[in-house]
Parts: structure tokens; sequence; C-alpha cells
């Protein structure tokens, strides 16, 4: 028996690991939350301040929760989302779960039911996926600049802890000519601080560098010591909502001293956090338990 039951457990997280993988891939929204897909009580203000509360991002996903056999999921233009007119809807599906991709960036998606008076009684949603953000410059340790810095190498680890850098950003570095410069290594001489093999060293203040490319960044300084003590920076970068082109580790060091917008002089900028509720996966796993047993 216990055998069975292994054999059963090993089957089931085979079968969650793409739905775990999927959620860490993009954003996952539950339309209304817990109440789910249905006529609200409270009219067309409820979804409206649902979706107020959500951050649409492309590539997301619209997750309508509803009881099949008396719900429905229209995509519909803005015109019929006004209108109620449900008779011609982009696409429609009335199997719950119903999910939706949101594959369009600087666009606006509208959904309802077919079913009659659903939509006239508040049964709608409307949401905008906002476009990519402009580029924004970083300045490698605000106010400190790029130096060693006085309590080491977590100085710049809690700089670049909750900043999401993305592709077209740039790193701008401050510092003394003559007294600093700035290195770009790999992940290996990073860690060693063997600073005798470079990508790249640039001497000259402010030294700015544009992310053309996704992945890992590694920073530091060739002075004597100055890497030891922890001068140095390691990044990760994102691809923009807009597609990002990969390039060659050459042609991703970008560096111009033509300094356009700011991180601080803009709002900051994070990514959303998956939007999934834990109370589904613990249905989800809920099932697969019992399956088990």
């Amino acid at each position: 028996m216990a055998f069975i039951n292994t054999v059963k457990f090993v089957i089931l997280s085979l079968a969650l690991c793409p739905l775990l993988q999927n959620i860490n891939a993009e954003n996952v929204h539950v339309v209304g939350g817990d109440f789910g897909w249905a006529i609200p009580p409270s009219g067309p203000i409820f979804y409206d301040s649902w979706a107020s509360l959500q951050d649409f991002e492309v590539g997301d996903i619209l997750t309508f929760n509803f009881t099949n056999g008396e719900q429905d999921v229209a995509r519909v233009t803005k015109e019929a989302y006004l209108s109620c007119n449900t008779t011609n809807p982009i696409s429609l599906k009335n199997t719950s779960l119903a999910n939706f991709t949101l594959d369009v960036a600087d666009a606006d998606y509208y959904f309802t039911s077919t079913l009659e008076n659903h939509c006239f009684k508040g049964q709608k949603l409307a949401i905008h996926v906002p476009g990519p953000r402009e580029p924004l410059n970083y300045t490698v340790g605000d106010k400190l600049g790029w130096v060693v810095p006085p309590s080491g190498e977590s100085e710049y680890e809690a700089w670049a802890y909750n900043k999401v850098f993305l592709i077209g950003d740039s790193l701008v570095f401050y510092y003394i000519n003559g007294t600093q410069d700035v290195a770009v290594v790999t992940k290996e001489v990073y860690d060693k601080c063997e600073t005798n093999n470079t990508l790249a060293v640039y001497k000259n203040s402010p030294t700015r560098i544009i992310l053309n490319n996704t992945g890992e960044y590694f920073f530091t300084s060739t002075y004597t010591d100055h890497c030891a003590l922890g001068q140095k920076l390691a990044i990760n970068v994102t691809v923009n909502s807009s597609t990002g082109t990969a390039l060659s580790p050459a042609e991703a060091l970008s560096p111009t001293t033509n300094l356009g917008p700011s991180a601080s002089a803009l709002s900051p900028f994070s990514s959303a956090p998956s939007m999934l509720p834990f109370g589904y996966m613990v249905t989800i796993l809920s099932f697969g338990f019992a399956f088990i047993i």
C-alpha cells in the first residue's frame, strides 16, 4: 500500500510541476478574487474596484472561476461592452477555469457574460494593459556613488535589492577620476576578486552603461583591494514588456555620457506579485492528497 501511495505522489508531483512553472513565469489574476465570476450584488462597480487593485502586464493571465452551466465569459469589443450587446463576441468560453492571456501591450480588454441580463446586472470587466515603461538611469549607490563602501559588500547589495532592471535601463557610476574605475567582469572574477581579467574597464566619470541584454551583470574596480573591500555590484536584467534583442556580451555594454531620465526622479517601478491566491493552490493540493489517500 505504501508503495502505491508513493507512486501516486510521484505522479501528482510530475503533474503539478508544469503548473507551478507556469505560475512563476507570469502573473495570474483570478477575476473577482474569492467571489469569482458571477453577477455581483453591488453591480459593475465590483469588478471595476477589483481591477483597480491589480497591476496588469503583458503575458499575465486572467482566470475566470465560475460554475459550469451557470456562467460563461466572453471577450468583446468596447462598443459591445458599453451596450451589453453580446451577440458577436471576439471569443467565448463556457468551461471553468477559463484563462485569457493578456498578449498585447498598451491595450484595453473587455469581458462580460452572454447569458441574459448578466451584463446589464454588472457582470462585466474592463482592464488596461500598459505599454513598456521608459528606460531609467540608476545612479549606482545613489548619494554614496561608486567608492569602497564603508559597510562593505552589503552596501551595494542593499542598493540593488529592490530594484527591477530592464533592458534599456542604464547604470550610472559617479566617482573621482584617477581614484576609481568601473570594471565589467564575469561571475567567476566577481566572486574571486581576480580583477586582472576583465570584460571592459571604464575610467571616466560619470560612466553610463546601457543594459542591452538580459541576464546577470557583474561590476567591480581594478584598484588594489577595492573588490575585496566590497566595491562590487551584481544585478540581474529582465526583459521589458516590449521584446528585447539578445546581444553578445561585448555588444551589451554600451557606455555613453548622455544621461536621460533618472530612476530617482520617477515613480518606483516594481514587478507585480503573482495574483494567484494561496487558497487556489491549497485546493489543487487538496485534490492531490485526496488522490493519494
